[in-house]
């Protein structure tokens, strides 16, 4: 209650009014995830392992060179996995625990990542890449489509943006990822996010995943490629 109090202020302007509700929940938002996520990255384990996604991966073999971007990378697998092949490399997350944990991972291996703590919606860079890559970064429906148009500015011409998340069939089951299906995807929803991108591969599938502890098991994920 005291929520909608502040924004029904004796006088206030309703456009005013409205812009801080949604500054209000966004910052809400941030700040319950980035908790979240830097209790969950505590631990001295790397809950989704050091091996990078293999559809990262296959994706990266496409490229030679180039630079490359990983949002929401949390422990930072596949990060060190492009540094370790020879791309220069820019990482974000929500979570300063996921960036100290990255940098462990990135001094084992003696590689350089450029890491930094921001959210997706709000990150910010002067530079443009080669490839972006969002696996398994699941946002809430209120600042999801604007994070995604966020990355898309920093494609480089002819670059590409891979993707790999949960769809919705993954509530069903046990192997990780999110049990709200506001926070899972579905294929509409991404076609809508990166409206103007070419679709280069767009695609519902179950695999077995084997992801550290947390992803473990049959998951329903949905698999994308986009090119500018």
């Amino acid at each position: 209650m005291q929520i909608v109090n502040i924004f029904t202020t004796k006088g206030g302007n309703q456009a005013n009014n409205e812009d801080l509700r949604l500054f209000f929940i966004q910052n809400l938002n941030y700040n319950t995830m980035q908790e979240q996520w830097d209790q969950r990255y505590s631990s001295e384990e790397f809950i989704y392992g050091i091996q990078a996604n293999e559809f990262f991966k296959e994706q990266l073999n496409n490229l030679t060179e180039g630079e490359i971007l990983l949002a929401g990378e949390g422990e930072g697998r596949n990060a060190v996995y492009a540094a370790l092949q020879g791309f220069g490399v820019t990482a974000f997350d929500y979570s300063e625990q996921g960036k100290l944990k990255a940098r462990k991972l990135a001094n084992k291996h003696k590689v350089e990542i450029d890491y930094y703590v921001a959210s997706a919606e709000e990150f910010t860079i002067e530079k443009k890449f080669d490839l972006i890559a969002i696996v398994y970064m699941h946002l809430p429906p209120s600042i999801r489509a604007l994070a995604h148009k966020n990355l898309v500015k920093y494609l480089k011409p002819g670059g590409m943006i891979v993707i790999e998340v949960f769809s919705k069939k993954q509530v069903e089951n046990t192997s990780g990822g999110p049990k709200s299906l506001d926070l899972l995807y579905s294929v509409e929803e991404l076609k809508s996010d990166f409206e103007g991108l070419k679709i280069e591969l767009l695609e519902q599938k179950e695999i077995e995943l084997s992801e550290g502890p947390l992803h473990q098991g049959r998951a329903n994920v949905i698999r994308a490629v986009f090119t500018v």
